[in-house]
């Protein structure tokens, strides 16, 4: 039989009126002619409340015990969906990733995929069984402890049932239709798109759409698991929602596929330091070696014999971060310096900005990306403080107050609100 994968959020599955909801749309598929994996999320807000007993109960938490209690809520959504089911007719089991077993790393709390046996799943289909629903979010370690995947971790664990049982297709049914040209809560021009390449869902995830979790399109992308989103909430067929496919899939890709952005976003730069060999890597290594994910980077021009106490060459560098990693950035180069690795005379810290992007893989074979991006802030009077770009993706950064602005400027200087 041929194979589908379904996941729900947390939303989809928050109570049991929605969770019948979602039973019916996995009924649907299952008078289609498919076998189905079901992939659930905890109930929404039921994990926050576990990791909020967690910590009420242990500031210093054992990291097993905290995975124990927290992947709990996708158990009790994995059961009652099968009972669901199995009131509606069809034949359905629950699985506990110990149970499949989902093999993962033993990093409790971001663990990660090492195999996926099929055996288990596969005689209970032999046997009639029709869909088998699966608590997301979860494995088993090694020695055979619970593990858990970091937030998000469910859309990361369909699309590796997919992978590893060869499905037709892995639907993603969330509280969204679909992936849109940039956020409709900011642009009333955003556009549904009908497919989108793996490449630009990457990059569109990692920039701030929050969509898809960023580490399950890479394993979409690394395997070709063809991914659909799509609303719970609405009816749907064939051609609702969003396809996220190969580049081959698509036709004619426009030469900008969305706009994306982040509030959450710092600049941190370190004046007057020593331009010489080696200098890039005493900064951000100690930033690697505090957990701090450095972004844009930018070097000034260096300047010779600045003054009596800096006989040598100087520069400045910025870079940017996460907003809630400044501290942890800045003790890592205050640190730097104590130690004798780096010399600066200031460091300045800007939280007040915004990273806004324009991503699409048309980039590639098409020029004047930039010229058209720059020429749309400058008209709306945005200055850009840092450039940032790769194949398929240009970013600046500029202040907060004029995000929502450059996003409908980009958005309408692409043309993308036009199919």
């Amino acid at each position: 039989m041929p194979l589908l994968v379904m996941k729900f959020g947390g939303t989809s599955v928050a109570n049991l009126e929605r969770i019948e909801n979602a039973a019916l749309k996995v009924q649907r598929e299952v008078e289609r002619g498919y076998d189905v994996i079901v992939i659930v999320s905890a109930m929404s807000g039921k994990t926050n409340e576990l990791v909020g007993w967690v910590e009420g109960t242990s500031k210093l938490y054992d990291a097993r015990e905290y995975d124990a209690v927290v992947a709990s809520g996708e158990n009790v959504t994995a059961g009652l969906m099968a009972l669901r089911l199995q009131e509606m007719g069809v034949p359905a089991r629950s699985w506990q990733g110990w149970q499949v077993p989902i093999n993962t790393t033993a990093a409790h709390s971001a663990a990660r995929f090492v195999s996926i046996p099929r055996d288990n799943i596969d005689a209970k289909f032999k046997e009639g069984f029709k869909v088998a629903v699966v608590a997301g979010f979860q494995g088993v370690s090694p020695e055979g402890r619970i593990t858990t995947l970091g937030r998000g971790g469910s859309d990361t664990t369909a699309v590796a049932f997919a992978a590893a049982f060869g499905a037709e297709r892995c639907d993603i049914y969330t509280d969204v239709d679909g992936v849109y040209t940039t956020d409709p809560r900011v642009s009333d021009k955003a556009r549904k798109l009908n497919k989108i390449a793996f490449e630009e869902m990457l990059e569109l995830a990692s920039l701030g759409a929050k969509v898809l979790q960023t580490r399950s399109v890479e394993l979409a992308m690394r395997y070709k698991v063809r991914l659909r989103v799509l609303s719970s909430f609405e009816e749907t067929d064939e051609n609702s929602g969003t396809l996220v496919c190969d580049e081959e899939e698509i036709m004619e890709s426009k030469v900008v596929s969305g706009v994306a952005f982040s509030r959450e976003e710092a600049k941190i730069t370190l004046f007057t330091i020593e331009d010489r060999p080696g200098v890039a890597q005493a900064i951000f290594g100690p930033l690697a070696d505090a957990g701090v994910n450095v972004d844009m980077i930018v070097q000034n021009i260096s300047e010779k014999d600045y003054d009596d106490s800096h006989p040598g060459a100087v520069t400045d560098m910025t870079f940017s971060c996460p907003i809630n990693q400044v501290e942890r950035a800045k003790k890592a180069m205050e640190d730097a310096r104590n130690a004798g690795l780096i010399k600066y005379d200031e460091l300045i810290i800007d939280t007040d900005v915004a990273k806004v992007s324009v991503v699409g893989i048309g980039m590639r074979s098409h020029a004047g990306v930039a010229a058209t991006m720059f020429k749309a802030l400058a008209n709306e009077g945005v200055n850009i403080k840092v450039i940032s770009t790769s194949e398929i993706k240009i970013s600046v950064l500029i202040d907060r107050k004029y995000m929502e602005l450059a996003v409908q400027a980009l958005h309408d200087a692409f043309g993308l609100d036009k199919a």
